[in-house]
C-alpha cells in the first residue's frame, strides 16, 4: 500500500523538503518514527477520508504521531513547498500550459465549524467552507485557497493570481503569469478586470470573464470546464468532501497536498 500511495518518484521530491529532525540534547525519549511512513499515513488519511484514530496498524504509525507530524509540517510550510517543487518539475518539461488560466470555487460542508466557515447559501445556510482553485489550461492546480462558504467568489480572484508561484520554464526565466484568464459571472466586476490588466494578463484584450446579463449560465464554455474536472480530481481525495478540521490552516494544508499530488500524477505520466 505504501508504494501505491507514495511512489519512489514522489518521495524523492518530498524527502529534501522535510524539516530536519532535532535530537534531544539530553538523549533518551521515544524513537523517531520514519518520515516516509508518517507521510504515507497522512496521504492515506487524505485519500480515504478516515479519522486519524482509524489509521491501519500496518503503517506502523500511531494516530498521535501522524497528527502531530502533520501539524508540525504544516507549520513549517511543507505542503506549499511540495506543490511548488512538483510544479517546477512540470515546468522544466514544458508540461504547464500558460496560454490561459481558469478560476472557480466550490463549497463543502464543515461538520465542526471553526475559522473560515460560514452559512452556505447553496446548502440551506449550513456551516461550510469554500475551495478556491486556479488552474492552467489543462486543469493543473497552480494555486488554491480556502474561505468561508458565504464569501463571494470575486474576493478570492486577485489573491489566487498573486499566489501563483514563480515556476521554472523549459527555457528562459521563471514564469508566474498566464496569457489569459477565464472565469464565470461571479467574477464580472470592472475593478477585477482592471487589476488583471495591470498585472499584464491580456494586455490588449479583456479577460475572458462571463458577463452578467449577456452570456448564458447553462454552459461552462470551451475552456472553463477544465476547472470543474480539477475539482473532481481534488474531491477524489475524500478528506476534502467534508471539512472535519476545526483549524482552517490544517484544512488548507490537506487541500494544498491534494493539489501537489494531482500535479504529481501528471508528472509521473
Amino acid at each position: 500500500m505504501g508504494q501505491t500511495l507514495v511512489p519512489d518518484g514522489l518521495w524523492e521530491i518530498v524527502e529534501p523538503l522535510l524539516p530536519a529532525h532535532r535530537e534531544r540534547p539530553q538523549g533518551g525519549g521515544t524513537r523517531h518514527v520514519d518520515d516516509r511512513a508518517v507521510f504515507t499515513a497522512i496521504v492515506y488519511v487524505l485519500t480515504t477520508g478516515c479519522a486519524w484514530r482509524h489509521l491501519p496498524a500496518e503503517f506502523g504509525v500511531s494516530k498521535a504521531t501522524a497528527h502531530c507530524r502533520f501539524v508540525a509540517w504544516t507549520q513549517a510550510g511543507l505542503w506549499r513547498r511540495l506543490h511548488r517543487a512538483v510544479l517546477d518539475r512540470l515546468g522544466e518539461r514544458g508540461a504547464i500550459d500558460w496560454s490561459r488560466a481558469v478560476v472557480d470555487a466550490a463549497s463543502v460542508r464543515a461538520k465542526k465549524g471553526g475559522p473560515l466557515t460560514g452559512p452556505n447559501p447553496v446548502d440551506r445556510g449550513k456551516p461550510g467552507s469554500k475551495l478556491h482553485v486556479l488552474t492552467d489550461a489543462g486543469g493543473l492546480p497552480l494555486a488554491v485557497a480556502t474561505s468561508a462558504a458565504n464569501t463571494h467568489d470575486s474576493l478570492a480572484l486577485i489573491p489566487l493570481v498573486q499566489a501563483i508561484p514563480a515556476i521554472r520554464s523549459r527555457r528562459g526565466p521563471r514564469r508566474r503569469r498566464p496569457a489569459k484568464l477565464h472565469a464565470d459571472k461571479g467574477y464580472d466586476y470592472p475593478h477585477l478586470r482592471a487589476r488583471l490588466r495591470r498585472r499584464r494578463i491580456t494586455p490588449r484584450l479583456t479577460p475572458r470573464i462571463a458577463r452578467r446579463g449577456v452570456e448564458t449560465s447553462t454552459r461552462l464554455g470551451r475552456h472553463r470546464w477544465v476547472v470543474e474536472r480539477s475539482f473532481a480530481w481534488l474531491t477524489g481525495y475524500r478528506r476534502l468532501t467534508l471539512r472535519y478540521e476545526r483549524c482552517a490552516r490544517l484544512f488548507t494544508a490537506f487541500l494544498t497536498l491534494a493539489a501537489a499530488l494531482t500535479c504529481y500524477k501528471k508528472l509521473a505520466t
